[in-house]
């Protein structure tokens, strides 16, 4: 989960920030702090390294299948969100 030599895990490496309570995503590194993005999308903080704990396997499995679960429901629509598109070609109102 590491950067080989520097101990910081690497960019897309999914972490607990114990300070929030929240897992996140790493996506990058800036000064003495490492930027985390929420799994189900998000505004990214910053955290310090020492303030960031090593999941799991079962936490990670979870927290993934949590991710997974909540993009499916964003993108579970049967279509447009509010009503049929009117431009679209198709059978019209029936007589």
């Amino acid at each position: 989960m590491t950067d080989e030599g520097d101990g910081l895990p690497r960019v897309g490496a999914v972490v607990l920030d114990t300070t929030r309570n929240v897992v996140g995503r790493v996506t990058g590194a800036g000064g003495a702090h490492l930027r985390l993005r929420p799994l189900c999308g998000g505004l990214a903080w910053e955290v310090a390294p020492t303030d960031l704990h090593p999941l799991t396997g079962a936490e990670l499995l979870s927290a993934l299948v949590a991710e997974a679960n909540a993009r499916s429901r964003r993108n579970s629509g049967n279509g447009p969100p509010y009503g049929p598109n009117p431009t679209e070609s198709g059978p019209g109102p029936s007589p």
